[in-house]
């Protein structure tokens, strides 16, 4: 399994706004991406910090909803996010959720 982690901040006063519109036009939209499993989004009203965890099949899923829808979700939260997002990748070592695959283990 991959992951796609993506850190950013919110403008000022912007959290509910940002919550409605992830989850009314950005989940929609990751779900009908090939390969995707799931996301996960942290942050507080308090802080205009916010990390999303979102996951796939494979890398090769991952880099094709990188290349082909991305750019129009970011397009989508572009009136609440402030700044560049940060994006990081990575393969699942450990999980304790059921349906998370991990990736191999590497002898050490």
């Amino acid at each position: 399994m991959f992951v796609r982690k993506i850190s950013f901040q919110l403008k000022p006063n912007t959290f509910a706004e940002f919550s409605r519109t992830f989850e009314k036009e950005v989940i929609p939209v990751l779900n009908k991406q090939q390969g995707f499993k799931g996301e996960i989004t942290f942050g507080t009203s308090a802080s205009k910090d916010v990390f999303t965890t979102s996951l796939w099949n494979t890398q090769k899923d991952a880099e094709l909803y990188a290349s082909k829808t991305y750019n129009d979700v970011l397009k989508t939260l572009v009136n609440v996010i402030d700044g560049t997002p940060k994006l990081e990748t990575t393969e699942v070592l450990h999980s304790t959720f059921n349906e998370i695959n991990v990736a191999r283990s590497v002898a050490a």
